[in-house]
């Protein structure tokens, strides 16, 4: 391949690719084009990886990895071709391009235009990241954390503290010519406590991160994670059989906005509303929720899991309304879907790797904040559930069925929590929990870094939030009716 510029630095985010010309760039979109297709992309990344597990006072695992690869996406009306390289190889490259470019069979031969550098916004300001800070550094924050879990109950019996980091650079170049770049870090921290009393085994975790360097942990300590997880995890040890049937249920600010990102987030993806296969299709402008509702999704939330300068098909990370005062405005939309729809895409064109196509996604999406005080949404439940933390569940994306475990809860008795509860699953509808919501807190919180979002075999980093919120009526599958 053709070298850099004599006497140009490469750009920061590009130093992986700078090996790449404009020539190359262009001679790669012209083989992608041959075939006459209408649109075409080259998406370049290169992604470093460590991982530390610390457990039982020791070190358990470190991992690092590395890949470096192109991806070619071609288009035809609405049929995409997609072909990826391991590495970099001139010859490797060019047979990715012919290999998407077969979707495609006309005469037609679009040529790709000028190569120019955009600017995207910036998201995450990251001084150092911190794969470039030493090892011993993270293991001593999992040191910390185990430390702290262990002598705060001597009914803790086992500790596991995870640490995860990355730092991903893209390059994204389109048909007619725009080129974008940039540099995305990521960590997480997790901590997961067993706590044992007799017979009675509890667990509890909790854990943080989001596109930031190490001087998160001078907001957000391994003592803190560590204290909310052995917190979780002794209280359930007191935890009773869990009512049964259709019960009011308030939703804690942060983590509970799992439910609406699962239940009614992916149901506004564009690709399911022009397939016809979601409850929301065709329904812009009508009413779908509480008028106390407003959803959003939000790729500019600065440092966040979710937040994106760009998204991988070269849209800016955007603040979407998705759900306005209960009236539907707008699905979330990538390249292809936007123009199917007739409309622009959104910033939300996103994939795993390089070895996978884009498609519709959310990045970061909350219900925003209502005028209720906390305290008053739950003194006004005689009877029902305080849902704080979630963990697995699925959904029906087609029509939002969902079921919901719950690993730290509270019953409510007039007007007060009182009795921790075990075995509790939330069953019902997103659409219609959204139409019985009747109280909205004015304590919006965003949950702190920890969520991945599954999708056709696809993984990206997503951020959730959610106010405290008081749902009529939700079906409670417990054990005690």
């Amino acid at each position: 391949m053709h070298g850099s510029v004599p006497g140009v630095s490469p750009r920061p985010s590009e130093s992986a690719f700078a090996g790449l010309s404009d020539e190359d760039l262009r001679r790669l979109l012209s083989l992608a084009l041959s075939k006459g297709g209408d649109y075409a992309d080259l998406y370049f990344e290169h992604c470093l990886t460590a991982s530390y597990v610390f457990e039982d006072e020791r070190v358990k695992t470190v991992g690092r990895g590395i890949s470096l690869g192109l991806g070619v996406r071609v288009q035809r009306g609405e049929a995409t071709g997609y072909a990826y390289c391991e590495g970099l190889d001139e010859v490797a490259m060019a047979r990715a391009a012919r290999t998407a470019a077969e979707i495609a069979e006309s005469s037609a031969q679009p040529g790709p235009q000028q190569i120019v550098s955009r600017v995207v916004p910036s998201f995450y300001r990251v001084a150092e990241p911190s794969l470039r800070t030493p090892p011993q550094t993270k293991l001593d924050l999992l040191r910390r954390g185990d430390r702290t879990a262990r002598a705060i109950d001597r009914r803790i019996v086992k500790v596991v503290c995870s640490f995860s980091e990355e730092q991903r650079a893209i390059l994204i170049v389109t048909g007619d010519g725009r080129r974008y770049s940039d540099q995305q870090p990521l960590l997480r921290y997790g901590i997961h406590v067993v706590a044992e009393d007799g017979t009675k085994r509890q667990s509890g975790s909790s854990g943080g991160g989001g596109r930031y360097d190490l001087q998160f942990f001078d907001r957000k300590t391994p003592e803190h994670y560590a204290r909310e997880a052995t917190h979780v995890a002794i209280a359930m040890l007191d935890a009773v059989e869990a009512p049964a049937g259709q019960l009011p249920v308030v939703l804690a600010a942060g983590d509970s906005g799992i439910l609406l990102h699962e239940a009614v987030g992916h149901g506004l993806e564009a690709d399911f509303n022009r397939k016809r296969t979601s409850n929301y299709s065709g329904r812009v402008g009508e009413v779908v929720a509480s008028e106390l509702c407003t959803v959003v999704d939000d790729g500019t939330v600065e440092n966040s899991r979710g937040a994106i300068n760009v998204d991988d098909e070269g849209a800016p990370g955007q603040r979407n309304v998705l759900i306005e005062n209960g009236r539907l405005r707008a699905y979330m939309q990538d390249h292809l879907s936007a123009r199917i729809m007739g409309t622009t895409a959104s910033g939300n064109g996103r994939r795993q790797s390089f070895r996978h196509e884009p498609m519709p996604r959310m990045t970061n999406t909350y219900l925003l904040a209502g005028r209720d005080a906390p305290e008053d949404i739950i003194r006004s439940v005689s009877r029902g559930v305080f849902a704080r933390r979630f963990s697995g569940g699925q959904v029906n994306i087609s029509n939002g069925d969902f079921v919901f475990s719950l690993t730290e809860s509270y019953l409510i008795e007039d007007g007060k929590l009182t009795a921790p509860l075990k075995g509790v699953n939330l069953i019902g509808n997103g659409p219609d929990v959204l139409t019985k919501v009747s109280m909205v807190g004015h304590d919006f919180e965003m949950s702190d870094g920890i969520w991945s979002c599954g999708k056709d075999g696809q993984s990206v980093p997503v951020g959730i939030g959610t106010p405290t919120v008081k749902i009529g009526a939700i079906t409670v599958g417990g054990t005690r009716t």
